[in-house]
């Protein structure tokens, strides 16, 4: 009877020990965790933009005397050579010398800008002939597997935007080239007699668009020289974007553009077509400077997608700077700073694996970060589950167990 007392007590003991064991032995620590997958990767720059003309042509006076009443209103289509103001120069001031000498200064002036357009024009024409050498060189190079897809694209949107430049140019040519025949009609009207004179001087467009606004739409005496309405082609829209100095950089004439918060229900693309090579300084909301810079987008969408759109309108853009095919993502969240004085260091940065119910830290080496995810490009592999928002405590060999499951976009 005692010694079945014994045993009773001996068996009690060894299950109160095996229960305080159990008790203060330290449990698996909840985490979340997410699978590394393979895929599409690409980064942007988010910035707010604004729409505006590439060409806007603001008409003036070209010559002193009284403006009759301007019918125009904002909005209203104008073609180009048409009629949008007369005026009817007062008789002492066309007789003046002073008058006259400035009327054949200004078609000196005129005639000036010609020449520097048609300089710009064989500029462009060199810089179009240079691309469409290099696109070819590139082609053939591109079929032989000796050069990369993305240099290909890049000497392709070069050839495009030289193009567009050599039209730009084109247009502008036009432009200076009808500035020239107005200041030449009023020279005309200074030096002509008081029954031309009387008839009045028509003062025409220089292109086809939009009226944007009227500086003098009652009629008023107006000098030389004072302008009168704005004109431009609003199917002619950029959009301007203000980086940071350090985002800038990467933000390369060429580059993809995602056009939203525009109004309309799909995004519009775009592409980079230039980045401006001075940077200003802008006070943000909270205070702080910042040295930022002007990069302009063209929109390559069909016009027919943004009608709607005009000039100053607010959009948002997103900049792709980053695009890699079949890379290996993970979470953003799961990647953090190798803790100092850990020797096995690949890219200074790393993640917690979860192996057997343990976690286990591995050094990587980070491509490229986006707002949500990362590209890895060593130390993890496709299909690994990794910690995301691991806790300061965690370290290498700890027990672990998953609390939830999450992929990387």
């Amino acid at each position: 009877m005692k010694k079945r007392a014994w045993i009773y007590a001996g068996a009690a003991g060894v299950a109160a020990t095996a229960l305080l064991v159990w008790a203060f032995a330290p449990r698996p620590t909840e985490v979340e965790v997410a699978k590394v997958t393979q895929g599409h990767f690409e980064t942007t720059i988010d910035e707010d933009g604004k729409t505006r003309l590439r060409d806007r042509y603001i008409i003036s006076a070209p010559l002193s005397g009284r403006l009759n009443r301007i019918a125009l209103r904002e909005g209203d289509a104008v073609t180009a050579d048409a009629v949008v103001a007369t005026l009817t120069p007062a008789l002492p001031t066309m007789l003046d010398d002073r008058t006259l000498r400035e009327q054949q200064l200004r078609v000196e002036i005129t005639e000036a800008q010609v020449q520097r357009v048609g300089a710009r024009i064989e500029g462009a024409k060199v810089a179009l002939l240079q691309a469409g050498n290099e696109l070819r060189r590139s082609e053939q190079l591109a079929k032989q597997g000796f050069i990369a897809p993305t240099k290909l694209e890049n000497d392709r949107l070069a050839a495009l935007a030289a193009q567009k430049e050599l039209d730009a140019a084109v247009q502008e040519r036009h432009v200076a080239g009808h500035e020239v025949e107005q200041a030449r009609a009023a020279l005309m009207a200074v030096r002509g007699s008081g029954l031309a004179a009387a008839r009045g001087f028509a003062v025409r467009a220089p292109t086809a668009g939009r009226v944007l606004r009227i500086a003098q739409a009652s009629e008023t005496v107006v000098t030389l020289g004072m302008p009168l309405l704005e004109v431009g082609d609003t199917q002619s829209l950029e959009v301007v974007a203000e980086l940071l100095t350090s985002d800038a950089l990467q933000a390369r004439p060429g580059a993809r553009v995602l056009i939203e918060r525009w109004g309309g229900s799909t995004p519009l693309e775009g592409r980079v077509r230039l980045v401006e090579p001075s940077a200003f300084t802008k006070v943000s909301a909270l205070g702080v400077e910042e040295q930022r810079v002007k990069v302009l987008i063209d929109i390559t969408s069909p016009s027919a997608q943004w009608a709607a759109l005009g000039d100053g309108f607010r959009v948002g853009v997103r900049i792709v700077t980053t695009v890699v095919d079949n890379a290996v993502k993970v979470p953003a969240s799961a990647i953090f700073p190798l803790p100092q004085g850990s020797n096995d260091s690949v890219g200074g940065m790393a993640a917690f694996v979860v192996e057997n119910g343990l976690a286990r830290l591995v050094s990587v080496e980070i491509g490229a970060r986006g707002a949500t995810d990362a590209w890895v490009r060593k130390g993890l592999s496709a299909g690994a589950t990794v910690i995301v928002y691991p806790l300061p405590a965690m370290k290498d060999g700890l027990r672990v167990r998953q609390r939830s499951v999450q992929a990387a976009a």
